[in-house]
């Protein structure tokens, strides 16, 4: 292969390093924007966004396909300029070599040579970006790709070359990782495993950003979230804040002497009905204690677990608030 080659001119990702020296003060911001616009023309695909996301977590930019999310991460990698708005990232601004040689990104599809294999591929990648030829086998192996690394780019799945472009992000061991819908083309077993690795890269000092449509991926792997509606963010908070507090939900019968006495030790305002089940709000740990009340009242307990909103409802709920109040 020719150490001439340069890298593709279509690639959409970014290859960057880590400076150890950099890494301190964890839970500080590493990204911050306040009031970012990005407007075509006449369309305005990023619509005032402030979002901040601190060292050492797994942040989660959660959105429908068409809100703005790759709009903003693009300008955060400095692939595209903002039209308004303060962006730092790192310190820094997007785009300054300084700031991508601590940076690695997946934005969109990765566009590697065709005809080369996977770890050909990242060999040049690695020779562009100044990473040791040495992280090529180990970031293969952490996407698990090591069994098809000989194999050309062309006939990789679209799940596998969506790892490999993972792979690339992480050749230099970047401290902050962005990536763009990562699952993207996987099946079930390969979202599994993209979620763990996601999992995997934020922890200790590295910082992961993702975006994604999908609800129960966020949930399942990030801290904390930001919802982005029509180009705009309507939500930034923890995963579990956002969810609300958590309650009982009770299966019975008859339902009518369960809400009595429920209604009876908390309070009428504690408990509402839910498909058939009696919604309690109330502590989970006081679950045994509601089974023994039930039980001796003469009701048949047929079920009680912990009930709490999934972020689907929560994302549902403010995103059709920003829809209605964007018709007044």
């Amino acid at each position: 292969m020719s150490r001439n080659h340069p890298p593709p001119q279509s690639a959409r990702v970014a290859v960057a390093g880590r400076d150890a020296s950099a890494v301190s003060g964890k839970g500080e911001p590493l990204v911050e924007v306040a009031g970012l616009f990005k407007r075509y023309g006449a369309i305005t695909a990023v619509d005032g966004v402030d979002l901040t996301v601190r060292r050492g977590e797994v942040y989660g930019f959660l959105g429908p396909n068409g809100a703005g999310k790759t709009t903003t991460l693009r300008i955060l990698t400095g692939l595209i300029a903002p039209s308004s708005g303060s962006v730092r990232v790192l310190g820094g601004l997007p785009g300054d070599p300084r700031v991508l040689a601590r940076t690695g990104s997946l934005i969109e599809a990765p566009a590697c040579y065709p005809y080369l294999s996977g770890r050909n591929n990242l060999r040049v990648l690695a020779r562009h970006a100044g990473a040791p030829a040495t992280r090529v086998d180990r970031v293969l192996e952490t996407v698990d790709l090591t069994g098809r690394a000989g194999d050309r780019f062309a006939t990789y799945s679209l799940g596998m070359k969506q790892r490999l472009g993972v792979a690339a992000a992480l050749l230099k061991d970047p401290e902050l990782v962005i990536l763009d819908e990562p699952t993207n083309g996987l099946d079930p077993a390969g979202m599994r495993d993209m979620r763990r690795l996601v999992r995997e890269l934020g922890t200790g000092d590295r910082t992961v950003l993702l975006s994604s449509h999908l609800l129960g991926e966020v949930q399942q792997i990030c801290d904390r979230v930001g919802i982005l509606s029509a180009g705009r963010m309507v939500a930034e908070c923890d995963v579990e804040e956002l969810r609300g507090e958590q309650g009982l939900l009770v299966t019975a019968d008859p339902v009518d002497r369960a809400r009595e006495h429920l209604a009876g030790l908390l309070g009428p305002g504690a408990v509402g009905e839910h498909e058939g089940a009696l919604r309690v709000r109330v502590a989970p740990e006081r679950a045994p204690e509601i089974s023994r009340m039930l039980v001796a009242a003469g009701v048949d307990l047929f079920g009680i677990r912990i009930d709490e909103r999934a972020l689907e409802d929560v994302f549902f709920e403010l995103t059709s608030e920003k829809e209605t109040s964007d018709v007044r």
